[in-house]
C-alpha cells in the first residue's frame, strides 16, 4: 500500500486589522489586509476558513507566528491559541478579508479580542481551509444552522446558481441578530428566533417539518454539535440522504470551550457516524 504523503502544516500569515463594524448586537466583522495577505488566495469554497492565533499575555512573538519553533522552544503556558473563523469574504484587488466574530461581552478568547479590536493590530492566521461550495447540478439544495454558521451561509446564498432551489434555516437569538443577505431570486432565508430557547430547538423542528422537494439534495448543516447530531440523524435515517451529500459538522459545542472541544471533536464526530450507520444497517 501506498503510504499517505505528509500533511502540510497550514501557511502561517501576516494580517492587519483595517476596521471593524458591528453588524448586530452580538456581531462583530473585522476586515483584514496589509502586505501579509499578499499571497493569500482561496480555492472557489464558501465555507472557507482561517485559524487565528492569539499569543497569551506576557508573550510578545512577531507575526506571524513560528508555531513549530515556538512549541519546541517555549513552555506550554506561552503557546499562542488558535480559534477557527468562517472567512465571510475576500476582496484580493483591495486584499481584505472580512471575518464575522460573535461575541458575548468578555465571554471566550476572539470575542472579546474583536470586540476591542483597532486598526493596526496584527494576527498570525493559519489556512485557509474548506470543503463545501453549493453545486449546479444539484436539484436542491439546504442550508440550516446557527449565528456561528451564518457567515458560511450567507457566503454560499450568495454563490448559489441561478434558479437555485434553496431552503435556508438560520436561528439566532431574536429579531436583532437578524442580517441582510443577498440571495438569489425567490429564495428567502427562515429566520428562528431561539429567544429562552435550547440552542438548535427551532433548526431541529423545522428541518423534521420541511416538506422535501423531490430530486438530489445538498446539504450544508453546521454549527452546536447536539443539534448536528439530530439533524444528522434525521437525514441519513428519515430521509435517507447518503452521507456524500451532506457537508455536516459541530462548530462548536455547549458546556465546553473551543481547547475543549477541538480535543474531543474528530472522535466524538467518528463515534456519531458509527452509531447512525449501525442504526441504518
Amino acid at each position: 500500500m501506498a503510504e499517505r504523503p505528509a500533511r502540510q502544516a497550514p501557511k502561517a500569515q501576516r494580517a492587519e486589522v483595517l476596521r471593524t463594524e458591528r453588524i448586530t448586537p452580538h456581531m462583530v466583522r473585522v476586515v483584514f489586509g496589509g502586505d501579509g495577505l499578499a499571497d493569500f488566495e482561496l480555492a472557489g469554497f464558501t465555507d472557507h476558513y482561517v485559524k487565528i492565533c492569539f499569543a497569551p499575555e506576557g508573550a510578545d512573538y512577531p507575526h506571524p507566528f513560528d508555531m513549530a519553533r515556538i512549541r519546541e522552544e517555549q513552555p506550554r503556558e506561552l503557546w499562542p491559541s488558535s480559534r477557527t473563523y468562517t472567512v465571510r469574504s475576500w476582496d484580493p484587488a483591495a486584499r481584505e478579508l472580512a471575518v464575522d466574530f460573535v461575541v458575548h461581552g468578555d465571554e471566550g478568547l476572539a470575542g472579546p479580542w474583536a470586540l476591542r479590536a483597532v486598526p493596526g493590530q496584527q494576527v498570525t492566521m493559519l489556512g485557509p481551509g474548506g470543503a463545501y461550495v453549493p453545486e449546479a447540478a444539484a436539484d436542491w439544495h439546504l442550508l440550516a444552522g446557527d449565528e456561528s454558521a451564518l457567515p458560511a451561509i450567507a457566503a454560499s446564498l450568495e454563490r448559489m446558481p441561478a434558479g437555485a432551489v434553496v431552503h435556508a434555516f438560520v436561528e439566532v437569538a431574536d429579531a436583532s441578530e437578524e442580517q441582510k443577505i443577498v440571495t438569489p431570486d425567490g429564495v428567502e432565508v427562515t429566520w428562528l428566533h431561539r429567544g429562552e430557547g435550547h440552542v438548535g430547538k427551532a433548526l431541529v423542528a423545522a428541518v423534521a417539518e420541511l416538506e422535501f422537494p423531490q430530486g438530489d439534495v445538498q446539504a450544508f448543516i453546521h454549527g452546536e454539535a447536539g443539534f448536528v447530531k439530530e439533524i444528522r440523524r434525521h437525514l441519513r435515517l428519515e430521509r435517507g440522504i447518503p452521507l456524500s451529500r451532506l457537508s455536516i459538522s459541530g462548530y462548536w459545542r455547549l458546556g465546553q470551550n473551543d481547547d475543549a472541544w477541538r480535543a474531543v471533536k474528530r472522535e466524538w464526530n467518528a463515534q456519531v457516524e458509527r452509531e447512525q450507520e449501525s442504526a441504518a444497517a
